[in-house]
């Protein structure tokens, strides 16, 4: 059985991604920060939640950036939330962090004041709650998923790819954010799959059968 490998740096909310990817029954799940572990997996997530400061100290601490990086230039590679941005160059967040740079692109804030474009009314940050996704690619992830469902997010900070290709897809909440991005082995989200119901349980089984291409 394929091995699909969890980073564990003790920023994601790890059991719940866990258990989604479980429960679609086609690959064995190990949570783990131990390079070997992770390095050995057939596919790897990388979750996260909190501040991107942290995180990012985290991950450079338990020396999981060079692992993160080999994994995501050979293997089916997944971002979620903050793993997505994490992914990018340069975050707004905690007065400026320097992400990963696997991908090309920032991290913005929402901002303090933020509106509907339509109807000019307050819109809250952090964006939190069910939002429409709109897929921007014919991607194998997005298979038996309809176009404009509902996914569930949580947070104030949204990626800008630098480069327009990467977009996957794209969501409203006062600007337009990318909801997904993606480049060959590389497929990150900003919401959550395993929150999601239905549609994030078929991103997550469509992750277990995909091959990276």
């Amino acid at each position: 059985m394929n091995t699909v490998a969890v980073i564990d740096y003790g920023m994601g909310n790890l059991h719940s991604v866990a258990k989604a990817l479980e429960h679609a029954g086609r690959a064995k799940v190990v949570v783990s920060h131990d390079p070997a572990t992770i390095l050995a997996a057939d596919r790897v997530v990388l979750p996260g939640v909190g501040a991107i400061r942290d995180c990012i100290a985290e991950i450079r601490r338990l020396g999981l950036e060079e692992v993160i990086r080999e994994a995501a230039s050979n293997k089916p590679f997944l971002g979620v939330c903050v793993g997505m941005q994490a992914l990018m160059d340069h975050s707004e967040e905690n007065g400026g962090t320097a992400c990963l740079g696997l991908l090309p692109g920032q991290v913005n804030f929402f901002g303090e004041d933020l509106h509907d474009p339509a109807s000019g009314s307050p819109l809250k940050v952090p964006h939190m709650g069910w939002n429409q996704v709109h897929q921007e690619q014919n991607h194998p992830l997005w298979a038996g998923i309809p176009q404009d469902a509902r996914f569930y997010f949580v947070h104030s900070y949204y990626v800008s790819p630098a480069d327009p290709a990467l977009l996957a897809a794209s969501s409203e909440h006062g600007v337009r954010i990318a909801a997904a991005v993606a480049r060959e082995n590389i497929f990150a989200a900003q919401f959550h799959p395993e929150k999601s119901q239905h549609a994030g349980l078929q991103l997550y089984d469509n992750f277990l059968q995909w091959d990276g291409s």
